[in-house]
């Protein structure tokens, strides 16, 4: 069975609707730890170091193995993987919540990554797979847009919830009930792909791994260590030779795990960078908002996860406005609108003092949220438009790769910045906004430097393309 009988197995509304409550699940427990850690560590007796690693160990895993994963779906059917994915995830949730010391917290978060990394690309082939480019494709990417943007955001408010009136293991255990459900309307709504014939390039798949899992490890190390740690510089020297190595493979091999023709559209290209730089900024806002909601501004983990509740409720409502506004102004100039917004929004928060109250905080965050809701989908959409049926996961498995490098990347980037900008002179709060004023406003530049390659590479590349920059008739319904 191939993707052109989707008529056959289920609608394609139906298959949008598994796959994103698929993709939901990841996006919550990756961000519900932000504000659950306190309390993760404080029950679990963790140290800050071992901490550190119930985050490092998931992103770790996940940034590893995407290029792989994704290359599994077009090689063996991306139903299967998908539903492979699922029980992963499943069962490290349930390993997490059920925990009973550190290392098997940990061991199991390592599990959940790699989860993670076949459910993320598998999710984005699908869409990009059932849906074709234009209209539908475009309204499809409108919703995976409300997910991953406005899901980010829910975990944060979530996770206060749990930790501060439940249990954080409850975020966790939740993905048993819908990860079984999950499972079994994959199966009867999914149609499979015709897969790609030839050799599975075992080699490639090995070195991109083993190259993108040190890349990811060097730059968390440089997070919690330091840029000129010798853990550090060894492990990404070391992971830029096996990634040259990769790549040299690649262009050799018959079926590669990474198609370079993926690389030469401008565009495409152009769409990652800025996807890095826009995710690091993200990402950097969500780790050290909380730590000025908690730690500068007193507020408890319940109270911080509400902080982040406007910009998580405009966010949303940004991102169901996505088809309108693509088809009154086009997609790409959208785009340059929402990074604008979000350099505005992170400027403005910088600001906030030591006695801030909560509105000077909410008001920035709903410029934020509002640029947040517009930025992924056509993000998106550039970073797989143009690619042929048979390479669907390996350009989806580029986007995550592009989205979890630049969180990586950006957070490591920032964390210098909060240290460089430490000022003995000051108290221990005043000291603490001015580091995270100064994160904020390299958060801001990035994006800043995003709508400087949205205007030269993206928006020439869409300039008078129907269904791109200009007019089209798209209707946001799932019906």
């Amino acid at each position: 069975m191939t993707l052109d009988r989707t008529a056959r197995s289920g609608t394609r509304n139906t298959i949008l609707a598994v796959v994103l409550i698929a993709y939901l699940m990841i996006l919550l427990d990756l961000s519900i730890v932000y504000t659950g850690m306190p309390e993760i560590g404080r029950s679990m007796r963790m140290s800050p170091v071992m901490q550190t690693w119930v985050q490092k160990a998931y992103l770790l895993c996940f940034g590893g193995f995407l290029l792989l994963s994704a290359r599994l779906g077009d090689t063996f059917g991306r139903r299967r993987i998908l539903q492979v994915g699922i029980v992963l995830f499943t069962l490290a949730s349930a390993a997490i919540g059920t925990a009973q010391s550190s290392y098997e917290l940990i061991a199991a978060r390592a599990v959940q990554g790699v989860g993670a990394s076949i459910l993320a690309p598998s999710v984005l082939a699908i869409i990009s797979a059932t849906f074709p480019e234009g209209e539908e494709r475009t309204r499809a990417l409108a919703w995976y847009s409300v997910v991953a943007g406005a899901g980010a955001s829910l975990g944060l408010v979530l996770g206060g919830i749990f930790a501060g009136l439940l249990s954080w293991r409850i975020g966790f255990l939740v993905n048993i009930p819908i990860g079984i459900a999950l499972f079994f309307a994959v199966g009867r709504c999914i149609p499979e792909n015709a897969r790609i014939d030839g050799r599975f390039d075992i080699l490639g798949a090995a070195a991109s791994t083993l190259g993108v899992g040190l890349l990811v490890y060097g730059l968390v190390n440089a997070a919690s260590a330091d840029w000129e740690d010798p853990v550090t510089m060894e492990t990404l020297a070391l992971s830029i030779a096996v990634l040259a190595a990769f790549l040299w493979h690649e262009n050799r091999s018959e079926v590669p795990v990474l198609p370079l023709c993926l690389l030469r559209s401008r565009e495409r290209s152009a769409a990652y960078l800025v996807r890095m730089l826009y995710v690091g900024s993200i990402v950097s806002f969500f780790f050290f908002g909380t730590q000025l909601m908690q730690r500068v501004l007193g507020y408890s983990a319940l109270q911080a996860g509400f902080g982040f509740l406007p910009m998580t409720l405009v966010q949303f409502a940004a991102a169901l406005a996505i088809p309108r506004v693509t088809r009154l102004v086009g997609g790409v100039p959208m785009l340059m609108a929402s990074l604008a917004l979000i350099s505005l929004g992170l400027f403005w928060l910088a600001g906030a003092g030591t006695g801030a109250s909560y509105w000077q905080l909410g008001l920035p965050m709903v410029l934020i949220g509002i640029g947040n809701g517009g930025t992924m989908a056509p993000l998106t959409a550039s970073g797989v438009r143009g690619v042929s049926p048979r390479d669907q996961g390996a350009a989806s498995g580029l986007v995550n790769v592009a989205h979890q490098l630049g969180g990586s990347i950006g957070l490591s980037a920032l964390i210098v910045v909060f240290a460089a900008s430490a000022n003995p002179d000051l108290s221990d709060a005043a000291e603490m906004r001015h580091q995270i004023g100064a994160v904020f406003i390299g958060a801001a530049l990035m994006n800043v430097a995003g709508l400087i390659l949205t205007a030269l590479f993206i928006l020439p590349a869409n300039r008078g393309a129907p269904g791109r920059s200009g007019a089209m008739p798209i209707a946001v319904s799932m019906d």
